[in-house]
Formats: structure tokens, sequence, C-alpha cells
């Protein structure tokens, strides 16, 4: 049986990124129950996402590449193992400090999965099908802002926050046994190091395509990342209030990724990015007008989740086809600059609560979209493809 004709490889891919997903954003919906327990203030628990963010951004691209010569099968197994037991003691965290180290780890094991997984999608099929093969890995990711992140927020305002982790390292148990047994034994492809990250460092076309990731992503995260405490200071709600506003999200994330495979292949990567940025810099502004009618903000949150969410196939579409020699170690800093982009929004986002307070999140997180913009279309110019970008 190859790879290729195996109908649950990437079923078993999508998996792993649920899980990952699961615990990397369940943070978002049990800020306030965490820095609660451990005293601290809004703004101090978003750095439990930043210090996730950070470790990433470094250890991602460093991990892939030290692991290139090794089997698919066990690099993706170690990295979850990893990522599990990270859960499990940060389910049983005696004090900020052992949070922050257990996110870390947390980091390094993801930072492995997703982008080799990732690879493997790509490597694996068409050109054509690049797209539609990548929204079907990413999708986990995206089921785990459906299902994951609204259940764990549930779980965390019932049960605790470490009951939420506590779940998560459970998912990855089976999860990890249709790796090691469903995925094929010595499953590679061109061998990557740490020379080939280097020549990667130095391609400025490349790099600045990268890097448009963490523009992008980071103007979404100024919000999302403090999404809860706005609706409680702003619209009163609790724990099923917030608790439904992320099903909401979750929900148009998972629309938005099917979205943005069939885009990728019908208009090209670059078309679709410049649009989706342009999207966020109007739905993001409408969060600074809170309070609402609770209905208009739930609309509001779907139709940005859909924008956000269509944005990686079409991203990682495109840097496969930049690079496609290198395309571990490029989708390696892919996945770093999500987190890169994660950690600059949530800091940001948590000196703009210090200075204008939480309402003035929407009017930042459009700015910075609007960079966004003009990020997508420098970047295809200076790539060779800025023409496809002329009339997105």
């Amino acid at each position: 049986m190859t790879a290729k004709a195996d109908p649950t490889l990437i079923p078993i891919l999508s998996a792993a990124n649920f899980v990952i997903g699961m615990g990397a954003f369940v943070v978002v919906g049990l800020l306030d129950p965490l820095a609660a327990d451990f005293g601290m203030s809004t703004a101090q628990s978003g750095w439990v996402m930043t210090a996730y963010a950070l470790a990433y951004a470094v250890l991602s691209p460093l991990l892939v590449s030290v692991t290139g010569a090794l089997g698919r099968r066990r690099v993706i197994a170690a990295g979850l193992a990893v990522f599990a037991l990270a859960q499990v003691a940060m389910a049983l965290a005696p004090d900020p400090a052992f949070v922050f180290a257990a996110r870390m780890v947390a980091a390094g094991g993801a930072g492995i999965v997703t982008p080799v997984a990732a690879a493997v999608a790509a490597g694996l099929s068409a050109p054509e099908m690049r797209g539609k093969a990548l929204a079907s890995v990413f999708f986990g990711l995206t089921l785990a802002q459906v299902l994951g992140v609204p259940v764990g927020s549930f779980i965390a305002y019932t049960f605790g926050w470490r009951v939420a982790f506590g779940i998560v390292a459970l998912l990855a148990v089976p999860c990890l046994w249709l790796i090691w047994t469903r995925v094929p034994r010595g499953l590679s492809f061109q061998p990557v190091s740490l020379s080939d990250l280097g020549r990667v460092l130095r391609d400025g076309p490349v790099m600045m395509a990268v890097l448009f990731t963490a523009s992008f992503l980071g103007a979404i995260w100024v919000v999302f990342t403090y999404l809860a405490p706005l609706l409680t200071e702003v619209m009163g709600w609790g724990r099923d209030g917030i608790s439904l506003a992320l099903l909401v999200f979750g929900i148009g994330a998972v629309l938005g990724n099917g979205l943005g495979g069939v885009m990728t292949d019908r208009i090209g990567p670059v078309r679709t990015l410049a649009i989706l940025s342009a999207s966020q810099v109007f739905w993001l502004a409408l969060y600074s007008l809170l309070p609402m009618p609770a209905w208009l903000l739930l609309g509001i949150i779907f139709c940005q989740s859909v924008c956000g969410w269509s944005f990686m196939a079409a991203q990682q579409a495109r840097l496969v086809t930049l690079a496609p020699a290198a395309a571990p170690v490029v989708l390696s800093l892919n996945a770093a600059a999500i987190y890169v982009g994660a950690a600059v929004g949530s800091a940001i986002g948590s000196a703009v609560i210090g200075i204008g307070g939480v309402l003035a999140l929407g009017w930042i997180a459009s700015a910075l979209a609007l960079i966004a913009v003009a990020h997508i279309l420098i970047s295809a110019r200076l790539s060779g493809d800025g023409a496809a970008a002329q009339n997105p």
C-alpha cells in the first residue's frame, strides 16, 4: 500500500491538527478563569498565548530542519507525543511560570506536526489539487475552532480550565495510535537540513511571502486573543454567550477553510489573499462599534471568521509554488509566522487595552489589516506574481 493509495492518510493528518488546534487555541476561551485562578490581569493572561506563539516561531523551523532526514511518520508521532505530555503538564501546573514553560514545550511539539503534515499533503498532491489537499489537512485546525475551542471554553467555565487541557491530552492518544499504525513507514520526501533553512532565510522574496502570514494574522489576533474579555466587558456575556460566539466563529472557520481552497484553485493564491486582506479591514473595525444587538454581533463574528480562515490554503499553496524544493522548511517557517502574528497581535492587543480599553481593539486591528493589504501586493510584485494581484 502506498501513501497515495491510502484514503485515510489525509483524515489522519487532519485529526492530528485538530488536537494541535484545540490545545493551542483553547486558551482563548479560558483566559478569564485561568487569570482568576492565578491572580493575573487580562493583559497578563494574554501572555499564555504569546509565550506559546514565540516558542513556536523559534522552534518550528529548527526542529523541522534537524529532523528533515527522518521518516515522516516518526517525526509527526514524536511531535504529537510531546504536545500531549505538555497538555498534561498544563493541567497540573502549580503556578504561572509552570504554565508558560509547559506552553513552550507544547509549541515545540506542535511546530513539528502541523508543517510536516502540510508538506506531506502537498507532496502527494497534483499541483492543480494542492489547494484542496492543504485545506483538507488544515481542516483539523478549523474544526478545533468549531468544536474544540467552544467546548473547551464551556468545560473551563464549568469544571475548571485544568480539565480542558486534560481532555486535549486524552484526545491525542487515539490520534497518536492512528499515526503510528496507519501512516506508512519510511514516508519521506527530499530531505531538508539546517543549510536549507539558511538558504530560505536569505531568500528575500520568499521570506517576504512567508511574513505576510504574520501581518495578516497579527491583525486578527489583536481582537481574537481578547474576544472573551471584550464580550464580557462590553456585551455583558458570560459562559454561554462566549461559548456561543466561539462556536459561531468556528463554524465560519470551517466554511472559510473550504472556501479558501476553492478560491485558490480557481483564481489563484495572490488574488485570494488580496481579497481576504481587504475584507479584514472592514470586519475588524466593527468590533470597536460594540455594544450592538447579539444577532448582529454574531453575524459579524461569522463573516470575519470565514474571511480569516479562508487564508491558509491560499498562503500555503503560494509558498509551495515559490519554493517547491524546500517545501517542508518554507511551510515550517509559515507555521512559525502564524504564531509570530499571534504573538505580535496579542502583545499589541495587551498594550491597546492598557491605553485605550477593549473598545479600541477593533480600530487598531483594522489598521493593521490595511498594512497586510499593502504587504501582499508588494510581496506578489517582488515574487514575480504581482500581475495576478492587480485586479483582485
